[in-house]
C-alpha cells in the first residue's frame, strides 16, 4: 500500500474516531435536559438523537464544515509542503479525540468546538508560524463563543418568563395551558421547518427561495398548532381538578416576595425613624403575603402543575429533536472539516483554493456521532441532566428551544459555535428567571473551568500527535 492510500485510510479512521468522541461527549448537550427532566428515558433519547443528529449533519452540516476546513489556517503557507498540512490536520483530529475521550470518561461536558479550533491553531502556529493563522476568523469565532450563550440565555429567559407569567402563575394553569400550547407548537414547527428549508437541502441539490421556505414553514406551523389544539382539547381535565375561583393570581405572591426582599435591604441601610417605619411596612407586607398564599393556594397546586408538565413533555420531546438536529448540523464540522481538507489535498496532489464536501463524508461524520452517542453518551448526559439544576419539562423545553435556535442561526452563518456554551447559557437563562438559587453554581463553575482547560489541553495533544506523525512519515 502506497503512502497516498495509507494517509487516506488514516484520515478517514481518525475522522470517524473524532466523530465518535463528539457523539460520546457533546451530544449530551442535545439530550441531557430531556433525560434529566424525565421527558425521555436514556434508551429513547439515544434512539431519537441518532436519527436527528444524522439528519442535521447530512442536510445542514456543509455550511460549517467549510469554515473549519479552510477558515482557520492559511493554506498558502503550506503550498510547497502539502504533506505538513495533511499531518497537521491528522494530528489536530487525533489530539482532540484523545482529550475528548478522557473528558467523556470523567463525565465532563467539554466543548468539542473549543477543542478542535484550539488544536488546529496549535498545529498551525507550530508548523507555519503565527502568520499561518487567520486571526480575523479566529477572533470572529471567539466572539461567537461569548455571544452565543448570551443569545441563547436571553431567548430561554424570555420564553420561560412568558411561560411563568401566562401559565405557571395564571389563576387557572390548566386553561392557560390549553390556550398557549398551540402557539408554542406553531413557533417550534415554523422555526424548525424554516431552518431546514431555507438553507438545509443543498446536499440534495434542492434549491428553494427564502420566501417560499417561509411560506412552507408558516403552513407547517399552522398545521402543527391546529393539531395541538385539537389534541389538547381531547385530553380533558385532570382527575380531581376543580376550576379555581381565586380573587388573586399567584403572580401577586411572587411580586410580594420580591417587595419583601427590597424592603429588607432598605431597612438594613436606614436608621432611627425611617428604620421603624420600614419595619412596620415590612410586617404588613409579610402578613399580606401570607394571606394571599392561603387565598391562592400557592403551595397546593400539584394537580394543576402535573397537568401542565405532562403536556409539556410532548413539546419537550419535539424540542429535543430540534436540539439534536441543530447539534448535528453544527458539530459534524468539527470532525469533517479537517478530513475534507486532507482528502482534497490527497486527491489533487496540491492545496486548492476551493473544494466541495461530498455527501458521503457528511454521512460518515453523522454515523460516527450516532455510534459515539449510543456507546458512551450516557456518561455526560447524566452530568447535564441531573447535576446543573433541577429540570422539569417546562424548564427543559425553554432551555432546549433557546439553545437550538442559537445553534441553527450560527450554522446558517457558518460560525462553529459551542453547543455546550449555548445550552449552559440557556439553562442559566431559565434559572435566572426562577432565581439564582435554582442553579448549582458549583457545577457550573467546574464546567466553565473545563472549558478553559480544553483549549490548551487539546492544542498540546495535537502538537504532540503532529510531531509523532511527522517523525513517522517524514
Amino acid at each position: 500500500m502506497d503512502i497516498h492510500s495509507i494517509l487516506t485510510v488514516l484520515i478517514l479512521v481518525i475522522g470517524f474516531y473524532m466523530a465518535w468522541n463528539i457523539g460520546a461527549n457533546d451530544v449530551s448537550n442535545a439530550m441531557g435536559t430531556s433525560v434529566g427532566s424525565g421527558a425521555l428515558t436514556l434508551r429513547r433519547a439515544v434512539l431519537l438523537a441518532a436519527v436527528l443528529e444524522f439528519c442535521g449533519a447530512y442536510f445542514v452540516g456543509a455550511n460549517v464544515s467549510e469554515t473549519m476546513q479552510r477558515g482557520l489556517v492559511n493554506p498558502e503557507i503550506f503550498l510547497t509542503q502539502p504533506l505538513i498540512l495533511i499531518l497537521g490536520m491528522c494530528g489536530a483530529l487525533l489530539g482532540t479525540s484523545f482529550w475528548l475521550q478522557l473528558a467523556s470518561f470523567l463525565g465532563w461536558p467539554v466543548s468539542t468546538t473549543h477543542a478542535i479550533v484550539g488544536a488546529i491553531i496549535g498545529f498551525g502556529a507550530i508548523a507555519g508560524g503565527f502568520q499561518a493563522i487567520l486571526w480575523g476568523e479566529v477572533i470572529s469565532i471567539v466572539i461567537s463563543w461569548i455571544i452565543s450563550p448570551l443569545i441563547s440565555g436571553v431567548i430561554s429567559f424570555i420564553v420561560f418568563s412568558f411561560l411563568q407569567k401566562k401559565i405557571l402563575y395564571a389563576m387557572d394553569p390548566v386553561e392557560a395551558t390549553r390556550k398557549a400550547i398551540p402557539l408554542f407548537f406553531f413557533i417550534v414547527f415554523t422555526t424548525f421547518t424554516l431552518s431546514l428549508l431555507s438553507n438545509g437541502l443543498q446536499n440534495l441539490d434542492l434549491q428553494i427561495s427564502f420566501v417560499a421556505a417561509l411560506g412552507i414553514a408558516l403552513f407547517a406551523g399552522v398545521i402543527a398548532g391546529a393539531i395541538a389544539y385539537f389534541v389538547i382539547q381531547r385530553m380533558g381535565v385532570p382527575t380531581g381538578y376543580i376550576q379555581p375561583q381565586r380573587p388573586y393570581s399567584p403572580q401577586a405572591v411572587v411580586s410580594l416576595d420580591k417587595a419583601i426582599k427590597h424592603l429588607q435591604r432598605v431597612r438594613v441601610s436606614s436608621s432611627n425613624e425611617t428604620h421603624e417605619r420600614i419595619t412596620a411596612i415590612l410586617q404588613d407586607v409579610k402578613s399580606l403575603s401570607l394571606e394571599l398564599r392561603e387565598e391562592t393556594h400557592f403551595g397546593e397546586r400539584a394537580t394543576e402543575y402535573h397537568f401542565v408538565e405532562k403536556v409539556f413533555v410532548y413539546l419537550q420531546i419535539i424540542s429535543a429533536c430540534y436540539v439534536a438536529f441543530a447539534h448535528g448540523a453544527n458539530d459534524v464540522a468539527n470532525a469533517i472539516g479537517p478530513v475534507a481538507a486532507v482528502l482534497d489535498v490527497l486527491r489533487n496532489g496540491a492545496i486548492s483554493e476551493t473544494s466541495t464536501i461530498p455527501s458521503w463524508l457528511l454521512a460518515l461524520g453523522g454515523f460516527g456521532i450516532v455510534i459515539g452517542l449510543a456507546t458512551w453518551g450516557w456518561r455526560v448526559i447524566e452530568t447535564i441532566g441531573k447535576k446543573i439544576t433541577e429540570l422539569t419539562p417546562t424548564r427543559g423545553f425553554c432551555a432546549e428551544f433557546g439553545a437550538a435556535t442559537t445553534i441553527l442561526i450560527a450554522s446558517k452563518l457558518g460560525l462553529p459555535i459551542s453547543t455546550t456554551h449555548c445550552l449552559v447559557g440557556a439553562v442559566l437563562g431559565v434559572g435566572l428567571a426562577r432565581g439564582l438559587s435554582a442553579l448549582n453554581l458549583g457545577m457550573i463553575r467546574e464546567i466553565v473551568l473545563s472549558w478553559i482547560v480544553t483549549i490548551p489541553a487539546s492544542a498540546g495533544m495535537s502538537i504532540l500527535c503532529f510531531y509523532i506523525l511527522k517523525a513517522f512519515f517524514l
